[in-house]
């Protein structure tokens, strides 16, 4: 899931993903979800696809992608 050079932002993306699969792998914890927020278990399959696209938002500028 990362090294030494890996960023604060990659590390935390990596961790969102590997928690939504984990619940999306998971028929009863998506149950338990869709039964918590009275959704079908398919719109909750859903969202947690949807929220692994940019869990944690738009990758930070780099310092060579800056310009002064």
């Amino acid at each position: 899931t990362g090294g030494a050079d890996t960023t604060k932002w990659e590390w935390a993306t990596n961790i969102h993903r590997d928690t939504m699969a984990s619940h999306v792998g998971h028929y009863t914890r998506l149950a338990y979800f869709a039964l918590c927020e009275n959704e079908p278990v398919a719109r909750v399959r859903f969202n947690c696809l949807q929220a692994m696209i940019q869990p944690c938002g738009k990758p930070p500028l780099k310092d060579d992608d800056m310009e002064d």
